[in-house]
């Protein structure tokens, strides 16, 4: 069994302590709740205070939460209140389209998969809740890094990988791809990530008109796609359906 890192643990118990009771603590305070000799409780707390996560009041020397968890925390925040906004409306899509949904925000350096639909027919699926996909392959990708300026840099940045023959990997005809994305208002992936699998996605803005994430639907080649094309009435669903999602998130008509 893989041991704990006792820095992080004695880390976590800090913010567990400045979290509950006083407001502000001193160092011996905290020293002492948690056990620590005073020079190993004011390291931790000096490398907290770095990152932000802890600040320290100025004229008395005591501790307190810092914003950084603020921000960490309203992001969540951000997160939960997406998918509770796109349940209902991302079940409708997948009735409608007869296909997987998938709902999308930016991660680290790729898309984090935060609520997934199943395709409604009874073939077995397996839940991708909490799975990474790329940002330069796939349609929820492209879609956040079209409209995120954070998921373009991070996209542009990046080994874009070749995963199939169809993947555009270099920058230029990315590039054009995400202006085309921005003035259709969706991107699509015909094979560029996975063989025989095709994925529809459009943006979803929140009440700031920022991009909060991104919402598709993906199946196979043959069901998404007509003649060698999109088809339309799929591409007006999700569309409809990131709509749907912003308004209910105060972002008015698009």
């Amino acid at each position: 069994m893989a041991r704990n890192i006792q820095s992080l643990e004695r880390a976590a118990a800090m913010l567990r302590l400045l979290a509950g009771g006083e407001r502000r603590l001193g160092l011996s305070d905290i020293a002492s709740a948690l056990g620590l000799a005073k020079g190993t409780a004011h390291g931790i707390l000096r490398t907290l205070q770095q990152e932000g996560f802890v600040e320290q009041d100025e004229a008395s020397g005591r501790y307190q939460l810092g914003a950084e968890l603020l921000r960490l925390g309203t992001t969540y925040l951000d997160v939960h209140e997406l998918r509770a906004r796109a349940l209902v409306w991302t079940d409708d899509l997948a009735r409608s389209s007869g296909e997987s949904v998938y709902l999308g925000v930016l991660h680290q350096q790729g898309v984090l998969i935060v609520h997934h639909v199943f395709r409604p027919d009874d073939s077995r699926q397996v839940l991708e809740i909490g799975a990474m996909q790329p940002l330069h392959s796939t349609a929820l990708g492209k879609v956040l890094s079209a409209y995120d300026p954070v998921a373009h840099s991070e996209a542009v940045e990046a080994d874009r990988k070749a995963f199939t023959d169809h993947t555009v990997s270099d920058l230029v005809p990315f590039e054009q791809i995400l202006d085309l994305t921005r003035a259709r208002g969706y991107a699509a992936d015909v094979e560029e990530t996975w063989e025989g699998v095709a994925s529809i996605a459009a943006p979803i803005h929140d009440r700031r008109r920022m991009p909060v994430g991104a919402v598709g639907i993906t199946g196979a080649v043959e069901r998404v796609c007509r003649d060698g094309e999109l088809r339309p009435e799929l591409i007006a669903a999700v569309r409809d359906c990131a709509r749907a999602v912003s308004r209910d998130l105060g972002a008015g008509r698009f």
